[in-house]
């Protein structure tokens, strides 16, 4: 942490001569890992791009080696300096919100009302940039869901028929049983749990659960979060019986912040895993060029819509989220930076970025080119799945919220709390975090 700060100041420090007269340098913050180069490939072209159409103007291009986690500390850390401050960058859907009140956003209205292409993105997707005053702060690159994503090997040796739908919970675990009875040494049902997987756990775990129930961790009628909640403490019970049984992978795995890896890298490819919860992105990892390649992923894997507790309506649920562009209040050049912006998500560079990171398109120029629509076999299915989708609470209050879920979570699957004490432990962080005037019983 303490290198990047040093590093951002020994940035904007430095200045290895005079610059051109009229020279200008935005400077461009996202995330990059081994296993996510999307984002840098866009930006790269985008830069290219840019620069040839605009003389004099230096794109800085500044990725941030990280897990989403990691990535939103140093973010949040650049972001608190006008002199570290990025022009453009790379910004989670639910930290919009909080962002735009800490004042590190800037409206973008009167840049978009002179953008055509501002007309070719869905509605639904527009309001992720979108804060409470009613203002529009980040633009959209993509969307994704959530599903269950298996291997029909490892099921049909234990005899589960394909295409698996499980139609409640009951379902999942009797299939996970059945797996782990014709191979004890497989991992028959990953759901991420604990602190160590971060937003993961609850996008591609708790929160699938928790909807399912009929409960809900926001009652957006009365603007207060929900507390007492029998769907927590039942979500919670059914992360106990998969550990407890040991139908996921062990605890000390499951805290491990790069397990997800080895559901990507390892376990699928080599049969050893039944089925995990997992975006709708799961395919670039395995496709051509990506983090670990699999030829005839297409073949071995299956997709199936996650199921309501006991099979009540609407029968599925998916979460939601995504990630957008924004630009920095502090932006010394607010019309330069939106242009970049524009140029980087334009159609040809959105098409080639929605393909290779398999995100589902919010432009409907790029979701009606055959490009996507061919991009991998499971793109009708995980797109059917918005219908169906949840979004997380924007609000600034909520990291702390997915925080104290989280720790409930690990709480339970570690055997540290039951999930009655855990469900109390996360009532009583909800009620220090927004008080109780700001919380409901439901």
């Amino acid at each position: 942490m303490s290198l990047f700060a040093a590093a951002l100041v020994a940035l904007a420090a430095c200045s290895p001569g005079t610059p051109d007269e009229g020279s200008k340098t935005l400077k461009v913050a996202y995330q990059k890992t081994d296993s996510f180069t999307a984002l840098d490939t866009m930006f790269q072209s985008a830069k290219e791009e840019f620069e040839a159409a605009n003389q004099g103007v230096t794109v800085e291009l500044q990725p941030i080696q990280g897990n989403d986690d990691d990535y939103g500390t140093k973010l949040a850390l650049a972001l608190r300096s006008p002199s570290s401050a990025p022009d453009v960058f790379y910004e989670d859907t639910f930290k919009v919100r909080s962002d735009v009140d800490a004042g590190y956003l800037l409206k973008l209205d009167s840049h978009l009302e002179g953008w055509e292409d501002w007309d070719k993105y869905d509605d639904a997707a527009k309001a992720a940039g979108r804060a409470d005053d009613g203002g529009t702060y980040a633009v959209p690159l993509g969307t994704d869901t959530r599903a269950i994503w298996y291997n029909k090997k490892v099921l049909a040796a234990a005899g589960i028929s394909e295409p698996w739908q499980p139609r409640s919970w009951q379902d999942i675990l009797d299939a996970a049983r059945k797996i782990k009875a014709n191979d004890p040494s497989a991992i028959p049902f990953n759901m991420y749990a604990g602190k160590g997987t971060g937003e993961g756990t609850v996008m591609q775990g708790f929160y699938e659960l928790l909807y399912g129930t009929g409960s809900s961790l926001y009652d957006e009628e009365s603007k207060k979060w929900v507390v007492g909640s029998a769907g927590f403490k039942d979500s919670l019970g059914f992360l106990k019986t998969l550990y407890d049984e040991q139908l996921a992978v062990t605890p000390a795995e499951a805290l491990d912040a790069n397990v997800w890896k080895k559901v990507f890298g390892e376990w699928f490819p080599d049969g050893k895993l039944g089925a995990t919860v997992e975006g709708s992105y799961a395919p670039s990892f395995w496709q051509k060029g990506g983090s670990y390649e699999w030829p005839g992923y297409e073949q071995d894997m299956g997709v199936a819509p996650f199921p309501t507790q006991n099979g009540d309506a609407p029968g599925a649920v998916s979460m939601s989220g995504g990630w957008t562009l924004a630009v920095g209040a502090e932006t010394k050049e607010p019309d330069l930076a939106f242009k970049f912006l524009s140029t980087a998500l334009n159609q040809k560079n959105s098409l080639a970025f929605t393909v290779e990171s398999s995100q589902i398109a919010v432009r409907t120029d790029v979701a009606a080119d055959p490009g996507y629509q061919d991009a991998n076999p499971f793109v009708k299915d995980v797109s059917d799945l918005v219908k169906v989708t949840r979004y997380r609470p924007a609000t600034s209050d909520y990291p702390r919220i997915s925080a104290a879920v989280q720790e409930a979570t690990e709480a339970v699957i570690t055997g540290s709390r039951t999930p009655e004490q855990a469900a109390a432990d996360y009532d009583a962080a909800v009620t220090d975090i927004v008080g109780g005037d700001k919380t409901v019983r439901k």
